[in-house]
């Protein structure tokens, strides 16, 4: 969000420059045939490019990095993802109001939504409850709407956590809604059982790392103004090429 604000400062600032010196000064540097200032210049330079990328980023699509394992397997500490940002509507920049509907979150996508304690930082996370859902956690298996999803053991995962601690989980592949994914479970993690039922407008969000994942369990709902839109694709990643195209399911 501060990134969005600062690009729309820098795009006002060189905007009002240029249309200020074609309307009122520029007849009459010409008529004494006196050269841009340079900061003239590199304003009408920039604001054609600051423009274009501020649009796409505002209403096409947006980057962001992945900055921890809360949503391990399925993202990396690391993975440069694309984020959809008019599957969820089309939203004002930095209000954040929606003023053309497309549709709304449906369970299994991975969101990107600004974090309700603190809206300006950004959470990724994957839908797991939509409004009116009753959510449950017990024993680390997740219940929705009293129906116990279902998990099929695939292997086991090791990794190095943020501590440079190894810690040894176990792969599972969950069906969420339509979707089929990856979710970490660490047996020797101690999880307090998790009841609640989603509010209108809001949504609930949880990591695919559960036993390492700071997620609605802790923090509360996701308001539907907090939604920044739907990631769909790692682009790039510095330590592991091949996961460069995949797409985020």
């Amino acid at each position: 969000m501060m990134f969005a604000l600062f690009m729309l400062v820098v795009l006002a600032v060189t905007g009002l420059i240029w249309l200020a010196d074609s309307l009122f000064f520029r007849k009459k540097r010409v008529a004494v045939g006196k050269a841009d200032p340079i900061w003239v210049e590199y304003s009408k330079s920039f604001f054609p490019v600051i423009l274009v990328v501020f649009l796409i980023r505002s209403f096409i699509v947006e980057p962001f990095k992945i900055p921890s394992g809360s949503m391990m397997p399925t993202l990396l500490a690391g993975d440069f993802i694309l984020v959809n940002k008019f599957n969820y509507g089309l939203r004002v920049p930095i209000l954040n109001n929606t003023f053309i509907d497309v549709s709304h979150p449906k369970r299994g996508d991975v969101f990107v939504f600004h974090y309700p304690p603190d809206p300006s930082i950004d959470y990724i996370k994957r839908v797991v409850g939509l409004p009116g859902d009753k959510i449950s956690y017990h024993d680390k298996q997740l219940y929705i709407n009293g129906q116990k999803l279902d998990v099929n053991y695939v292997d086991d995962y090791e990794y190095t956590s943020a501590g440079l601690n190894m810690v040894y989980a176990k792969r599972y592949l969950e069906q969420l809604g339509d979707v089929k994914h990856n979710i970490l479970i660490d047996d020797n993690s101690i999880i307090t059982d998790f009841e609640a039922e989603v509010p209108p407008n809001s949504y609930f969000a949880m990591g695919d790392n559960r036993d390492n994942s700071k997620d609605s369990r802790y923090w509360g709902f996701v308001p539907e103004h907090n939604l920044v839109g739907r990631a769909f694709f790692i682009w790039w990643n510095f330590d592991s090429f091949s996961r460069v195209g995949t797409v985020i399911h």
